[in-house]
């Protein structure tokens, strides 16, 4: 599956190439010969196109390599790496057009040029948007598929040239039939277009490699699943962690009775660590919280910890919770959202209140982060 979706990005990209050397070399000699700053810089852009689709080749084949001692957790980190290098081509060719926009409007008010172009030209430019535009909607498509955030931002690159582009002809049929100067203006209005493009796909692949919250669906569909297994009595404290396309290392707290012996709670680890590495291509530690509400006293000390946390509205969830009488120990875990301004003044007081209603107890309450309970 792995290499099925390697191919798939490398013959993408291969015929991006292509594609786009050959709109290299149709703008430059139309720009050449009719004079068209405008048409120079849309060779350009697709000259970084170009480069965009060689750099997704090499991060793909990179993040392809197997872990090894240095990098235990693979390579995949590198395509979102990929996706930066691309924003980064997208913010020169949005700063290069504005830049060059600026100058020809310059020389036409200080030297009245204007571009000139036959009717040849004319075609060749409208073409070659058409070939931009299916280029762009090919990347997007296969990147979605195959989800590859390099492949996708490389087709968004691909449709911003197209509607430079296109602005482009605008002013070339402008300035040929109205003899009226507009490519200058149509070029900082794209420019700045894509300037703000650039930046989106670059706050995107950044917010990827710091490490996105995964979608609350898929956290709920993992959750359900692990609670549909026998002798689990609650999913807690997931966690997953991403190292590239569908390659995850995670872990998760589960509550079990506290009668279980270590044999029958080996049973219900084993069938989760297999379902999240067969369905979720994950590797999932399994931690342990021994139910233990089945006296009395428990069960009293619980339903008074829970009225206190009530009383919290920034407490998302109450789990993990122990009572060891003999020892007059009560412990319990906390997942505060990332709203309470003072999460362990929170703590403290929740802390201090269950020590008061249960005289002569320690209690020992754990901050857990928020990783997926929260819209």
């Amino acid at each position: 599956m792995k290499n099925d979706r390697e191919k798939v990005i490398v013959k993408t990209s291969v015929l991006g190439i292509i594609g786009n050397v050959f709109l290299v070399a149709f703008k430059a000699f139309v720009g050449i010969l009719a004079g068209s700053i405008a048409i120079i810089m849309d060779a350009v852009n697709n000259f970084t196109d170009a480069l965009s689709s060689t750099i997704t080749i090499a991060g793909t084949k990179l993040a392809g390599k197997k872990p090894d001692k240095k990098h235990p957790y693979g390579y995949g980190r590198i395509e979102y790496l990929t996706s930066t290098l691309i924003a980064v081509l997208i913010l020169f060719a949005g700063g290069m057009a504005v830049v060059e926009s600026v100058k020809s409007i310059i020389d036409h008010f200080q030297n009245g040029t204007m571009p000139s172009f036959e009717v040849y030209s004319i075609v060749i430019v409208a073409v070659a948007i058409g070939v931009k535009i299916a280029i762009g909607l090919f990347f997007r498509q296969r990147g979605k598929s195959i989800e590859s955030d390099a492949l996708e931002a490389s087709g968004m690159d691909a449709l911003f040239d197209s509607v430079l582009s296109t602005a482009t002809l605008v002013g070339v049929i402008v300035a040929k039939f109205a003899n009226v100067y507009i490519e200058g203006y149509l070029g900082i209005a794209i420019g700045l277009f894509i300037l703000k493009s650039g930046f989106e796909v670059m706050r995107e692949s950044l917010s990827s490699m710091i490490g996105d919250r995964y979608e609350r669906d898929h956290i709920v569909a993992i959750k359900e699943e692990i609670n549909s297994i026998e002798g689990v009595r609650g999913c807690y404290d997931l966690i997953l962690n991403n190292y590239g396309h569908d390659r995850n290392i995670g872990s998760v707290h589960i509550g079990v009775s506290d009668t279980l012996t270590a044999k029958d709670i080996q049973a219900i680890e084993r069938k989760i660590a297999l379902l999240m590495y067969k369905k979720y291509n994950t590797i999932m530690t399994v931690g342990i919280y021994a139910d233990n509400q089945s006296d009395q006293a428990s069960r009293e000390i619980f339903e008074k910890v829970c009225e206190t946390v009530k009383k919290h509205s920034t407490v998302l969830q109450t789990h993990g919770f122990y009572v060891d009488l003999s020892e007059k120990v009560i412990s319990f875990d906390l997942v505060i959202s990332f709203d309470d301004p003072d999460p362990e003044g929170t703590i403290c007081a929740i802390k201090q209140e269950t020590e008061q209603q249960n005289e002569g107890y320690q209690v020992f309450v754990q901050y857990d982060q928020d990783f997926s309970l929260s819209e």
